[in-house]
């Protein structure tokens, strides 16, 4: 009981074009239907890691948002990843997101900022577990997965941790190695999700998009092509797991504050 069927949709993005970025994943997505219960989308899958173009961004009742709320429910799955959003107040974010097929919305901003997306960009203050179908989940974006405080899983509140990223290829073993101490610290299943190809910037990214147990190892990779990987895990033996092995029981407990 309780399998949760996930899709990690490894892709390529042309940059700054919304309409075709849509229409690639919609082509990726629609094979999927009655097949997952999650599909994962890449960081700022509609535009690239287009910061410096603040036109491109959009509010939650906008173009990107609405596009996948129908396609969760014509699809019959969750649907997660991030877009460049805006405030009414003209504040810039680059903000998570987890959509039901109910039609339920789950909104999760990029806590720490690189180098100029900082200059552009707010930061997110809200630390979100989602439940979904019998599990909690915890949706992180690329940068994010550097700082493990802010990621802390604290007394198993968390089952599975989502990272969605535009993770450039030049820093390829940090990413490995990351997900794989995310997984292993906070006793959950890992699934990070990263862009293959050349953004508009120039730079190249490997994919390498990857799920991992809660020890550690590799469950299921993409390597670096664009294509669909599903896994399915298993929430009894994660369960185990922490009931023989209750590592946290002994962790330090502490509450993050604003500077």
């Amino acid at each position: 009981m309780n399998d949760l069927r996930v899709c990690m949709v490894q892709l390529d993005m042309a940059w700054e074009d919304k309409e075709k970025n849509l229409e690639t994943c919609y082509r990726l997505l629609s094979p999927l239907k009655g097949k997952v219960d999650l599909a994962v989308l890449p960081e700022t899958f509609t535009t690239g890691f287009a910061i410096h173009s603040p036109h491109l961004a959009e509010t939650n009742e906008e173009t990107t948002i609405q596009t996948v709320r129908a396609w969760a429910k014509e699809l019959d799955m969750a649907i997660a990843g991030s877009f460049l959003a805006k405030e009414a107040d003209e504040k810039f974010f680059n903000r998570g997101f987890l959509i039901t097929p109910e039609g339920e919305s789950c909104f999760s901003d990029k806590r720490h900022l690189f180098r100029e997306e900082g200059k552009q960009l707010s930061p997110g203050k809200k630390y979100e577990i989602i439940p979904y179908k019998g599990w909690n989940i915890r949706l992180i974006v690329c940068y994010d997965l550097r700082f493990p405080v802010w990621i802390r899983n604290k007394a198993n509140e968390y089952d599975l941790l989502l990272c969605v990223a535009n993770w450039p290829k030049a820093r390829a073993h940090v990413w490995n190695i990351l997900l794989r101490a995310r997984a292993i610290e906070n006793l959950c299943y890992v699934c990070g999700v990263n862009r293959i190809g050349t953004d508009g910037e120039g730079i190249s990214y490997q994919g390498e998009s990857i799920v991992l147990d809660y020890k550690g190892y590799p469950v299921m990779e993409a390597g670096q092509e664009e294509k669909c990987v599903i896994n399915t895990f298993k929430k009894e033996p994660l369960q185990e797991f922490r009931r023989t092995f209750p590592v946290w029981r002994d962790a330090d407990f502490f509450k993050i504050a604003e500077n």
